[in-house]
C-alpha cells in the first residue's frame, strides 16, 4: 500500500476531502489486517473505525521516520490487539467466522489451498491467530509482536510454534476429508 506524501500533507493541512481520500485508499488493507486478527466482520468494522479515529488524532504527530503505511499498519495492529485483549478479559465468546479470500492466482488449486488456510486460521484462538498473522503475513519480528501484545519474545515464539502445529494438524485433517 503506497500513500502519496502529498495526500498525507493535505490531510495534515485539513484540506476538504483529503482524509476521506486517505481512508478510501487504505481501507481495504487495513480492514484485512484487522479482520485477520480479530476474526469476525462486526468487530473488524468497529476496530477499523477506531483505527481511523486514532489516525486522525495522531497524524499531526507522525514524524515520517517510518513509511506512512508501516505506521498505519502498526496503528491497525495495535487497535486489533487491544480489542482481542479486551474481549479475552471480558469473556466474550469468539466464534470463528469465514475470513475474506486471500488473493490468489487464477489457479483453482491455489484458491482452494488459500480457502483451506483461511478456514484453518479461523479455528485458532485469538492470541495464536494474531501472532501467525503478524509474523507470517506482515513480517513482524517476534520481539515486535511481543512488545505490541505485552508479552515476552519467548511467549510469542511458543504461541507461534503451537499455532503452526495446530494449522498443520487442521490442514492435514481437511485434506483427508
Amino acid at each position: 500500500m503506497q500513500v502519496p506524501q502529498q495526500l498525507i500533507e493535505s490531510v495534515r493541512r485539513g484540506e476538504p476531502g483529503a482524509f476521506e481520500e486517505l481512508v478510501r485508499s487504505t481501507h481495504r488493507p487495513v480492514y484485512s489486517l484487522v479482520y485477520r486478527i480479530v476474526g469476525n466482520a462486526d468487530d473488524a468494522a468497529d476496530v477499523t473505525q477506531d483505527v481511523y479515529l486514532r489516525v486522525w488524532r495522531g497524524l499531526r504527530g507522525f514524524r515520517g521516520d517510518a513509511n506512512f503505511s508501516t505506521w498505519l499498519y502498526r496503528v491497525a495492529a495495535n487497535a486489533a490487539l487491544t480489542h482481542v485483549k479486551r474481549r479475552a478479559r471480558g469473556g466474550v465468546p469468539t466464534e470463528p467466522s469465514e475470513l475474506p479470500d486471500l488473493p490468489a492466482s487464477d489457479g483453482t488449486e491455489e484458491r482452494a489451498d488459500a480457502e483451506l488456510l483461511e478456514r484453518a486460521l479461523a479455528t485458532l484462538p485469538d492470541s495464536q491467530r494474531a501472532v501467525v498473522v503478524l509474523k507470517d503475513v506482515y513480517g513482524w519480528t517476534c520481539a515486535e509482536i511481543g512488545k505490541q501484545m505485552g508479552t515476552t519474545e519467548g511467549a510469542v515464539k511458543v504461541r507461534l510454534f503451537r499455532a503452526r502445529q495446530r494449522l498443520a494438524d487442521e490442514l492435514a485433517t481437511s485434506q483427508r476429508a
